[in-house]
């Protein structure tokens, strides 16, 4: 069962997962908001986690387009998590979609994220990693992606730079690289 706040888009089958680090530099926000706000503009629904950082920059990036967007979170709709995207949280649920597979009642807990990360991938044709270090969950949600048979897209980032080495490593591992 999934849980939906709002309205899912009407052509689900282009939709692309952007994600990346909580822990995201200043170049990777704004690579991530480009990003998902061209997708948009050419009618591909961004799908992204509604975390802070890149997840909640993917999200305003389709917003300030015509473009749509579905957060899959990580609790019960009933909860905002974090409480910082509030407004965002609003938004997409009246522009796009809040999505979850957990009840109402849910609060967020550590387990329930990598759980929501298997659905972001699932709902999308590609996911891109725009920055991630080797442990993030954006490699998590790449690994989902092609046990699911989706492509993964990885922008290529600085090589002294830990939230770097993760993408940097898909890219070695034959993830298509962005620019």
């Amino acid at each position: 069962i999934l849980y939906v706040k709002g309205h899912l888009p009407a052509d689900e089958g282009l939709a692309v997962g952007v994600v990346g680090s909580r822990n995201a530099s200043v170049y990777g926000l704004n690579v991530a908001e480009k990003f998902s706000g061209q997708l948009a503009e050419l009618g591909i629904t961004v799908v992204s986690g509604l975390a802070r950082g890149f997840d909640a920059a993917a999200h305003r990036g389709c917003l300030r387009t015509v473009g749509q967007t579905v957060a899959v979170v990580g609790c019960g709709l009933s909860h905002i998590y974090p409480e910082q995207n509030i407004e965002l949280f609003r938004e997409i649920g009246q522009k796009g979609a809040v999505i979850s597979e957990f009840s109402m009642a849910i609060p967020p807990i550590a387990a329930n994220f990598p759980a929501r990360n298997r659905i972001i991938s699932g709902l999308s044709l590609a996911v891109l990693v725009v920055e991630a270090s080797l442990k993030s969950g954006a490699l998590l949600t790449s690994n989902f992606a092609l046990e699911q048979g989706r492509d993964v897209f990885a922008v290529p980032g600085r090589i002294d730079q830990p939230n770097s080495q993760g993408v940097n490593q898909l890219i070695k591992q034959g993830a298509k690289l962005v620019t």
